[in-house]
């Protein structure tokens, strides 16, 4: 069925009209915000098996999980999950993850803890507030349809497309690579880079690829496609880091020993 729409016309002329809907917007997605933030600390009122279900198709079939986001608009008139389960369990993902790799790198204590909080506040949600930020203004700008009868793209499901594609790559790059890294990625060889970068390849490109897949579900976008243009660049920049020899696993490792010193 057709999407419901964000605003609704007044019959007061048009500009009253669509002033008093952008107002309307902005209390609701504050609502929605404080909301969710009420919920972040309620873990018995968090569908956790959902957000399991969520993470596991985010590799098997992404397509499935963006069209349980058209489900939300229809029933609950909002893209953005209303639920912080997948939240938590990314974060739970990543402390397990980090860890980990503090093995790997043979770390201490305090050290794989500041590691941790690197991890969890920079590379996660600071970065992930950035590209979010970052996507919400050039998708709302470049990519609406004019005019759009399907309302906007809202910030918090540009928050939650990044989230959506920082998993897969968090699963590659934080947990199949830690297997490799000692013995095979960092032993100096053509191979160890040929496999360390081969995986950084697959780990950018489902980011790519899922986040495309996000706002390409979004009935108010247009030209989505565009998202798509950084394989270009991605191949050339893995093509050339083969023959020059540039293993960027060896690089992340020194980058995250530097980092807890």
């Amino acid at each position: 069925g057709r999407m419901l729409p964000t605003t609704s016309a007044t019959s007061q002329g048009p500009g009253d009209g669509a002033f008093r809907s952008r107002d309307a917007a902005r209390h609701t997605a504050g609502a929605k915000r404080s909301k969710y933030l009420r919920r972040l600390f309620r873990f018995r009122q968090m569908d956790f098996e959902f957000a399991a279900w969520q993470m596991l198709y985010l590799f098997t079939s992404p397509q499935r999980v963006y069209r349980n986001f058209h489900y939300r608009k229809q029933t609950k008139d909002q893209w953005a999950r209303d639920d912080p389960a997948f939240l938590v369990l990314l974060s739970v993902w990543l402390c397990v993850s980090t860890v980990g790799f503090g093995f790997v790198l043979d770390m201490g204590f305090w050290e794989t803890t500041k590691l941790l909080l690197w991890v969890v506040f920079i590379d996660c949600i600071g970065v992930g507030l950035l590209i979010s930020t970052l996507m919400w203004f050039v998708s709302n700008k470049y990519l609406l349809k004019q005019p759009s009868r399907d309302g906007d793209v809202e910030w918090g499901y540009a928050f939650d497309v990044h989230l959506n594609a920082f998993y897969p790559l968090l699963v590659v790059l934080h947990f199949v690579q830690l297997f490799f890294i000692n013995h095979v990625i960092t032993t100096g060889s053509f191979v160890g880079c040929l496999v360390g970068n081969t995986l950084w390849l697959v780990a950018v490109g489902y980011y790519v690829y899922v986040t495309f897949l996000g706002y390409s579900a979004l009935p108010c976008l247009r030209n989505t496609v565009v998202l798509l243009y950084p394989y270009a660049p991605l191949a050339l920049l893995y093509g050339l880091s083969l023959l020059l020899g540039w293993n960027f696993t060896e690089a992340l490792c020194s980058f995250y020993k530097y980092r807890v010193k």
